[in-house]
């Protein structure tokens, strides 16, 4: 288990590498910082471009190779360099980090357990009213993009708020500026502020995997080891959870881990909806922006996070499925 282990991290540490490679590539032919300057009125000197655009390494006129070997050796140390503004991308990155990841992390957690909680029970209640109705409600989730859904529920708390003549949806914001209160009251804050933006998240992961658990979970039930368990004595719930559980989660754990790089997707819509200021929204104003290096970060980012999500699903499949780590 442990050279497996350890061959899947090396595996991630080089995938990591590539994609973060590609995404500087990408983004040095794509966005033209240059042009930021040149559109000036009055105009810039030339020098003074080339001044500012050397200090952060994105100078078009300079090799790219050359411009790579220095972002790449920065970046093996920690250090992402320097936006057009000449911030520091490293604590724009630290600050943001932390907010996209509350989203995506929460926001994971109930949509995959939820999501394979409903998938099993449709699997066992086929046809039954549960299953009907979890189905529409997938499929109307499924078939609604986004950013519509996000505005939906940002709708629909504005409306619930104006119901009860209170504000108990938050649809700006994290938390509420110059909050005045304790410790308790400012968590109740940010859990408020989190609730509509969470929702727009889990709501097209519990549908996402609602729907593949519950067809792994169908295949399972009419499998040959099930009804064998089943004529050794079993009741249908032993047989059930003994035997047919943990097969028909194990092809889940890959699903999670690359689903994962849907929601980061989705998450640069939800952040700039609600105002909250991530990775995503983030990433949205630095291509505005031509911020080679803000971008490049963003990629590294997600690919980080869903390369490391492969790598975890890779081992808990392996832990699932001793066949996996003996091939």
């Amino acid at each position: 288990m442990i050279g497996f282990v350890v061959r899947r991290f090396l595996n991630f540490v080089v995938m990591v590498m590539i994609a973060a490679t590609f995404g500087y590539f990408l983004a040095s032919i794509a966005l033209n910082p240059r042009g930021n300057f040149e559109a000036a009125n009055p105009p810039i000197p030339k020098e003074s471009i080339d001044a500012i655009l050397n200090r952060a390494n994105v100078n078009n006129e300079v090799p790219f190779i050359d411009r790579y070997v220095k972002w790449a050796g920065n970046v093996v140390q920690g250090d992402f360099g320097e936006d057009l503004e000449q911030n520091q991308v490293n604590e724009e990155f630290t600050r943001r980090i932390w907010v996209s990841l509350r989203l995506l992390l929460i926001g994971t957690v109930i949509g995959a357990t939820i999501g394979v909680i409903v998938g099993v029970v449709s699997a066992v209640r086929q046809y039954q009213f549960f299953d009907r109705s979890t189905s529409l409600f997938a499929y109307f989730i499924l078939s609604t993009p986004v950013f519509l859904l996000a505005i939906l529920l940002k709708f629909f708390g504005i409306k619930f708020n104006d119901a009860i003549g209170s504000t108990f949806f938050f649809t700006q914001g994290e938390y509420t500026p110059e909050f005045q209160g304790s410790a308790l009251a400012a968590l109740g804050d940010r859990l408020q502020h989190l609730i509509l933006p969470t929702l727009s998240i889990a709501l097209g992961s519990i549908s996402f995997y609602s729907r593949y658990q519950r067809n792994t979970m169908l295949d399972v039930l009419s499998s040959d080891h099930l009804r064998t368990a089943r004529a050794k004595g079993l009741t249908k719930r032993q047989a059930l959870f003994k035997h047919g559980l943990r097969v028909a989660i194990s092809p889940m754990a890959t699903f999670f881990a690359y689903g994962f790089g849907l929601l980061i997707a989705g998450a640069a819509f939800t952040e700039t909806i609600y105002g909250w200021y991530g990775m995503g929204q983030w990433f949205i104003s630095s291509v505005g922006k031509n911020d080679i290096n803000s971008v490049s970060a963003f990629v590294t980012f997600t690919a980080v996070l869903v390369l490391f999500s492969g790598f975890l699903a890779d081992v808990i499949l392996a832990a699932l499925d001793p066949r996996v780590r003996t091939r």
